[in-house]
C-alpha cells in the first residue's frame, strides 16, 4: 500500500521542526529594485538582476519586437522545427563574444548542467567538482555513471590529490559562487588539470559582472575552459542558458544531450530578446561602474563588522551562524522596510546560516547606505 502521505508528512514536520520550512510570496514587481508584498513596499536586495535589466525598457521593446516578428512560442524542439534564425543569430553572438565555435541553447542553467554531466560523463569516468558547487551539479554528478569526487572549497592543492588513471577525467567548478560571492582560482584550477583533466566553468553569476565588456570570470583570470556554462536569468535579466564548447562538442551535445534534443526550445522571440540583452551588456559599461560604486559603499559601511565578507562581486553574503538569528535578522530589516532573504541549511552548511544581500545596478547609493545602517541596527538586536 502507498506510504507517501505518512512520508510526505513526516518530511514537513521534520522540518518546521528544524526552522528549515521556505515559504512563497507573492510579489508585485518583483523584478525591480522596489517590490511590493501584501499591499507594503521593500528595497529588494535579493535579486539576481546585477545589472538591472530584468525590467528594463529598452530589453521590454526587444523582447515585444520579437514577439512582432516571431510569435509567441517556438513550437516544438530545436531538432524538429522549434530552432529559428533568432536562436541561430543568438548562438553565432554568444560564440563570438565569449571566443568558443559552439553555444547549445537550454530552457535554464539546471538544464544546462544536468544535460552537461549527463551527456559526457561515463561509467569509469572521473568527476571532480568543488564542493560548493550549484545544486544542478551536485545531483546530477550522483546520478551519472561517473565516479564524483569533491575537492574542499577553492583548495587547488586538495584538487591535485584527488586525480586517478581515469582515462576521462572532468573538473567542474563555478566561476562565482552563489551563496558566498566569492571567485574561484580559475588560473590555478586550469594549470591542476593541465593533461590530466578537462576543466568546465559554470559562470551564472559571472558573466555580464565580470571581466571586459562584461565577459565573465574566465575572461577576467585570463583562462579558456573547455566547456563554459553561461546562464541569461541573472545579468541578462531573462532567462535560459548556454553551453559554449568546441565545435565537436557542440555536435555531441546537439545528438545526445536530452535536455536539449527533448525540450521545447526557448522561444524565438526570448531569443531575439537575449541578443539584445546582450549587446546592452557589451556597450553599457555605466551598469558594471554602477556596481562597482555600490560595492564600494557597502564595504565602506560594513567592514569589520561581525559575520562580514569582503568579495569582489555584487554577492554580499552576511554570516549570522544560528537559522533562527537569521530568521530574526531578515524580519528586522523587512521591519526596516528591506527584503533580504535569509538562506539556511540545506542550500548553505549547518551553522552557516546569512543573509542573502545582492546588489544591482539600479539601486542608488543613499538605498545601499540605508539598507547598512539597518543591517548595524539588526545586528545588534540579534546579538542582545
Amino acid at each position: 500500500m502507498p506510504v507517501f502521505d505518512s512520508r510526505i508528512s513526516q518530511a514537513l514536520e521534520k522540518r518546521q521542526q528544524e526552522e528549515l520550512t521556505r515559504h512563497l510570496f507573492a510579489f508585485e514587481k518583483g523584478n525591480t529594485t522596489t517590490i511590493i508584498s501584501k499591499d507594503r513596499h521593500y528595497v529588494n536586495f535579493s535579486s539576481n538582476d546585477y545589472l538591472g535589466l530584468a525590467a528594463d525598457p529598452e530589453l521590454a521593446l526587444a523582447w515585444q519586437e520579437g514577439l512582432d516578428i516571431y510569435g509567441c512560442g517556438s513550437g516544438a524542439s530545436p531538432l524538429v522545427t522549434g530552432f529559428s534564425h533568432a536562436h541561430l543569430k543568438l548562438e553565432q553572438a554568444l560564440c563570438d563574444w565569449l571566443e568558443y565555435d559552439r553555444a547549445i541553447l537550454f530552457s535554464s542553467g539546471f538544464s544546462a548542467n544536468q544535460a552537461l554531466l549527463f551527456s559526457l560523463m561515463k561509467k569509469g569516468d572521473l568527476l571532480i567538482q568543488d564542493k560548493l558547487n550549484h545544486a544542478s551539479l551536485m545531483e546530477a554528478g550522483s546520478l551519472c555513471p561517473a565516479t564524483m569526487k569533491r575537492f574542499r572549497h577553492g583548495d587547488t592543492a586538495h584538487l591535485n590529490t584527488l586525480f586517478d588513471e581515469a582515462a576521462s577525467s572532468l573538473v567542474v567548478t563555478e566561476g562565482v559562487f552563489s551563496m558566498d560571492g566569492d571567485q574561484s582560482p580559475l588560473k590555478q584550477i586550469e594549470q591542476a588539470c593541465q593533461n590530466k583533466a578537462w576543466l568546465a566553468v559554470d559562470d551564472a553569476h559571472g558573466i555580464g559582472v565580470l571581466g571586459v565588456d562584461g565577459r565573465g570570470s574566465t575572461f577576467h583570470q585570463g583562462i579558456k575552459p573547455q566547456i563554459l556554462v553561461v546562464t541569461f536569468g541573472k545579468a541578462f535579466g531573462l532567462s535560459g542558458a548556454a553551453i559554449l564548447c568546441s565545435e565537436q562538442v557542440g555536435d555531441y551535445l546537439t545528438q545526445f544531450s536530452r535536455h536539449h534534443v527533448y525540450s521545447t526550445a526557448i522561444p524565438p522571440a526570448q531569443a531575439h530578446a537575449l541578443h539584445h540583452s546582450l549587446t546592452m551588456i557589451k556597450t553599457q559599461h555605466w551598469r558594471r561602474e554602477k556596481l562597482d560604486e555600490l560595492q564600494s559603499a557597502y564595504s565602506e559601511k560594513l567592514q569589520g563588522i561581525d559575520g562580514y565578507i569582503d568579495t569582489q562581486t555584487p554577492i554580499k553574503p552576511l554570516i549570522i551562524g544560528k537559522t533562527e538569528s537569521a530568521l530574526i535578522c531578515a524580519e528586522l530589516l523587512r521591519q526596516k522596510g528591506f527584503w533580504a532573504t535569509a538562506i539556511r541549511q540545506p542550500t548553505v552548511p549547518k551553522g552557516q546560516a546569512r543573509i542573502r544581500i545582492t546588489l544591482t545596478a539600479n539601486h542608488t547609493v543613499a538605498q545601499v547606505n540605508s539598507l547598512c545602517n539597518s543591517i548595524l541596527y539588526a545586528m545588534e538586536k540579534v546579538q542582545q
